[in-house]
This record gives structure tokens, sequence and C-alpha cells, in this order.
């Protein structure tokens, strides 16, 4: 079993920066893909971007050049930093554990950007 807490989340202005994190519970950590995932009202939950045991990143093209996803094995703790802010942002943010047939998911941390 592996739990997932997010933090980070909050109310900023366009232009701005928030850092999300999301630390894991359990064992396996190290060995697993995260990821950033969000869902804004009305649409479906998409793809943000993930980080592989092995460091390679993938981004959505909506958020390449402007979000970094990164990890912390030591910590079982993955982030994400989230820069030059757009309200299109504005979305509940979910981070994911995948390993194999292992699919784990956190609550959620609401992110809204004010323009």
């Amino acid at each position: 079993q592996v739990q997932l807490v997010e933090s980070g989340g909050g109310l900023v202005q366009a232009g701005g920066s928030l850092r999300l994190f999301c630390t894991a519970s359990g064992n396996f950590f190290s060995i697993s893909t995260m990821g950033w995932y969000r869902q804004a009202p009305g649409k479906q939950r998409e793809l943000v971007a993930t980080i592989a045991h092995g460091g390679s990143t993938n981004y959505a093209d909506s958020v390449k050049g402007r979000f970094t996803i990164s990890r912390d094995n030591a910590k079982n703790t993955v982030y994400l930093q989230m820069n030059s802010l757009k309200p299109e942002d504005t979305a509940v943010y979910y981070c994911n554990f995948k390993l194999v047939a292992l699919d784990y998911w956190g609550q959620g941390t609401q992110v809204t950007v004010s323009s």
C-alpha cells in the first residue's frame, strides 16, 4: 500500500510561481514512475508531467518551459515547480505513483491562478 500526500497548492496571481510537493509512504518509491496530473472543473484529468525512476521526464505541451518535475528518492518526495502561471493552469493537481500494476493517487491540492 502506498499513500501519497500533496501540499503546496494555493492562490497566486498570473505570472507567479508555486511549488507542489508529494510525499509517498511505503516502499518502492525509488523505482516508481511518479507523475503530476490535473483536473479543471468540467474537464477530464490530464497529464502534467512524469518522472521515471532513472530521472527521465515527460511534460504536457501546455506546461513545457514553465513547469519542472523533480524527485528526491531519499525523501520519497516528488516536486512540481510551476513558474509563469496562467489562469488556465487553475485545477486540482494530483500526484500519481506507478509501478507495474500498482497505481496510486493522492487526494489532490488546489491551484488557483487569478488574472
